[in-house]
Order: structure tokens, then sequence, then C-alpha cells
């Protein structure tokens, strides 16, 4: 499967305009924002599970990245809230799934193959420090190496600053709202920016949380098939 694999491309993708997919797993259903390949692919997608709903014990051979966006995701390592950041380097194993519900946004097949770097952040309890080059933004570092930059942007209300894509740039909308080239975004809208496309926004009257990735699409791998 081909899904948003050009990353020369700008894309956008509001939630009403998706739609939920079942994946194999009973009560695991996928809303896909970008996928290079079939069950083992390198894929963003918005994952819901549904109360007392898992897959299957499995290893991550490209590693996986997740945030979750609502409920509680859990596995052998723990019970995770919405707000936490995980990241599972290649090799890791568990077993996700989750008793409540919840819905998690994750990234697959996208770490470099030698990173071990297990993270995982309450984003909830971060503080944060204001950006002095963009009044109104206040940055909460998650994650930085040679290869990406992943972080938590608070925006007051009103804001209008640039994120900049310079090896490329992913935000979700965790919160709040945003207006781009006039329209308004509403939460779990994700956007994809190539090498160089700085993107221009403006957050709503309550303010914005945005879950920004940058730096990374430089290099883009996907599992052999």
């Amino acid at each position: 499967m081909s899904l948003n694999a050009d990353f020369t491309q700008d894309v956008i993708v509001r939630p009403e305009d998706n739609r939920w997919v079942a994946s194999p797993m009973p009560g695991v259903d996928r809303m896909m924002l970008d996928r290079i390949g079939d069950e083992v692919a390198r894929a963003t997608t918005i994952v819901r599970y549904a109360p007392d709903s898992h897959f299957s014990p499995h290893t991550h051979g490209g590693g996986e990245e997740f945030i979750v966006l609502d409920g509680v995701f859990e596995d052998e390592h723990g019970a995770f809230p919405e707000g936490a950041y995980i990241r599972n380097p290649p090799t890791s194993r568990h077993t996700p799934g989750s008793k409540p519900g919840c819905v998690i946004f994750v990234k697959l097949w996208q770490f470099q193959p030698e990173d071990r770097t297990h993270v995982r952040v309450a984003t909830g309890k971060l503080g944060s420090v204001a950006d002095a080059s963009r009044p109104g933004v206040a940055v909460s570092p998650l994650y930085r190496d040679a290869h990406e930059d992943v972080r938590i942007e608070q925006w007051s209300a009103g804001t209008s600053a640039a994120v900049m894509a310079e090896g490329g740039a992913e935000i979700l909308l965790l919160s709040g709202s945003l207006r781009l080239d006039g329209a308004a975004l509403s939460p779990w809208t994700w956007i994809r920016r190539a090498d160089g496309h700085d993107i221009a926004l403006t957050a709503g009257p309550e303010g914005a949380r945005l879950w920004i990735k940058t730096g990374h699409l430089l290099d883009v791998r996907a599992p052999e098939a």
C-alpha cells in the first residue's frame, strides 16, 4: 500500500475528512495518514483501541513512536494515560492494548536502525521554555538527536508564528485550534511539510497545543517487502 508516500509534497489530513479502517485485530481501528507497505510498513497512523482490545505480542523491527491522544494505553511496561509520549526503538517487544480503550498517534519504521533509546514522558507534567524568537510560543522538548527534533509547543490565543521545516516537519494539533491560510483546523489534524517548506499558523481563541517533529524527512526508509 502507498499513501501520501511522496515526501516532496505537502500534506494535510483533517480527521473529519478521513475514516476509520479495521485492523487485523478485532476492536482496533486505524485512521491512516501516510504509509509505505502493507501490515509491515513505514506508517503514520491514528489508532483507536476499543475497551479490552489488544494486539498480539510483537517485536518492532523498525521502532515505534507514539503519543496517547485519549484514554489509557497499556502494555507490559505500564499504563500510559493521555499525553504520554513513548519511543520503543528497533528490536523492542511488547503486547499493546487497553482495558478502558484509547486513541494513539503512532509512527512505525521511522527510527535510525542503530537507535536503542527508550523514551517515556508524561507530557502533562513537563515544564516549558518561552521561545524568544516567537512570542506566544512555549516549547517542551521530548527528544532530540542528530536526525530529528521532537517537541510539544503551546501557542497562546491568537499567536501567529511559523514552524520551520528544515529537513521536513510534521505537526499534529493535540488540542485547541489553528488557522492555516484562513481555514480552521480541528484537533487531531495532521500536517506534513517537505524539506524547506516552512508553515505559518495562527492559534485560535483557546490557543493550541501541538506535537511537532522536524528534520527527519530527508532520509525516508521503508521495510523491505
